[in-house]
């Protein structure tokens, strides 16, 4: 099948294809210390430069990262393709669990897919470890002792976009939504601090997902609601190509503001600065945000696909695996393979530290909390150069920044 795209990493000098020519005492002592790590992403459609090569990129220098290949654990790679379809990448993660013993799941934008995976790794008690699928329902009604949600969802991202584009004036919404999911959520999440705040929902449309480019239509509903905020509540190409024609019709010209709920650095550096200069998005991760940032972004930037800087996306999938390989070699490899809610378990019970994301902790509910960071997008006059897009706005404290541990109706916290 085209989109398994097997690749394999070993920690060991041998590959996989080599263990039947060492001796099989040798062979069986290598695969009882081998974990086994699944990407599962979109390698090819429009979330492929917020995720995709450079996920795995990130994913391996982790494992160079983290030394445990010097404490004898081997670890192997396999990637996925999911074409942002559930049932595409269901049938992944049950081939790899089932068949080739992969033990961890990781990335998975699209929060179709990580809702569908997220059920399959409870039921074989495996390990998801969710970097980019944003919906937060995976630390609420969906949660599960599998499953850790790492790097951003929709309500720290609705809190800090939304909440500051309402301060700033912006009481009145009309959103653009990709209609699964995530964009659901995201929907959802926005709408209620709008609505906290005193602001008003005017209207919404649904765009299908995936497949859609053409997004005029949907902009001229959302001029003709005359709200002043346009919330986009969808990400990656879909986000890229709804603020280009929004430029191009002249929406912000008019007094109208976007809101684009998630955005990456990678889409910044589509739209180019002339076009995004202005706009506010909320980030856990930037390249340049201090020393320990762009330490790591050197150390893996030879391996990006095209020169690409990491999104927060693909960091998180870093410092995912980090944590996740140093609980591997506190616990063992067949222990830590015995039981996925075991080694969940120990990864919640540690903090969390690496050069990418820096400091956090795992609640209960498996969300990952750290500090979040809003940003505006500097004009080509204020940027120093290549890749410098970003001057940061606010920091949102930890504590602060993600739903509360007793409101996500989560059946771990009420147990």
């Amino acid at each position: 099948m085209a989109h398994l795209n097997r690749r394999a990493l070993l920690g060991g000098a041998a590959a996989t294809a080599a263990f039947g020519a060492l001796p099989a005492h040798v062979a069986r002592a290598q695969a009882a210390n081998t974990v086994r790590i699944g990407v599962l992403n979109d390698q090819s459609g429009l979330y492929r430069d917020v995720n995709g090569p450079g996920s795995v990129a990130c994913v391996r220098q982790a494992i160079q990262d983290s030394g445990v290949t010097a404490r004898g654990v081997n670890v192997e790679v396999v990637v996925g393709d999911h074409q942002n379809r559930p049932d595409v990448g269901s049938t992944i993660t049950r081939q790899w669990i089932d068949r080739d013993n992969v033990d961890v799941i990781l990335d998975v934008p699209t929060s179709s897919v990580a809702l569908a995976v997220n059920t399959i790794v409870r039921e074989r008690n495996k390990i998801f470890l969710n970097s980019s699928a944003a919906t937060s329902d995976l630390t609420g009604a969906q949660c599960s002792p599998n499953t850790i949600h790492w790097t951003y969802d929709t309500y720290m991202l609705a809190k800090s976009t939304g909440g500051a584009m309402v301060r700033a004036g912006g009481d009145t919404w009309f959103f653009i939504t990709a209609d699964y999911a995530f964009g659901h959520a995201l929907e959802r999440d926005t709408s209620g601090f709008v609505r906290a705040a005193g602001g008003r929902v005017l209207g919404q449309v649904r765009t299908p997902f995936p497949g859609t480019t053409d997004f005029s239509s949907f902009l001229v509903q959302a001029q003709s609601s005359r709200a002043k905020v346009i919330g986009l509540a969808n990400a990656g190409g879909d986000t890229i190509n709804s603020i280009k024609q929004a430029a191009e019709f002249g929406v912000t010209r008019r007094g109208t503001k976007l809101a684009a709920l998630l955005m990456f650095i990678s889409d910044v550096h589509s739209l180019g600065l002339e076009t995004a200069q202005g706009l506010v998005c909320t980030e856990s991760f930037y390249w340049d945000l201090n020393d320990r940032t762009r330490a790591f972004t050197q150390r893996v930037l030879p391996s990006m696909p095209g020169g690409l800087r990491p999104g927060m996306g693909q960091a998180g999938c870093y410092s995912a695996i980090m944590h996740y390989l140093k609980t591997v070699a506190e616990m063992g490899v067949p222990a830590a393979r015995a039981s996925g809610v075991e080694t969940v378990n120990r990864m919640k019970a540690q903090p969390t530290n690496d050069d990418a994301m820096g400091e956090g902790t795992i609640r209960p509910d498996g969300r990952r909390i750290q500090p979040v960071y809003l940003f505006e997008v500097k004009t080509p006059a204020e940027s120093r150069g290549a890749w410098d897009y970003y001057k940061l706005l606010q920091t949102t404290p930890a504590a602060e920044a993600f739903r509360p541990l007793g409101e996500g109706n989560c059946a771990l916290v009420r147990s």
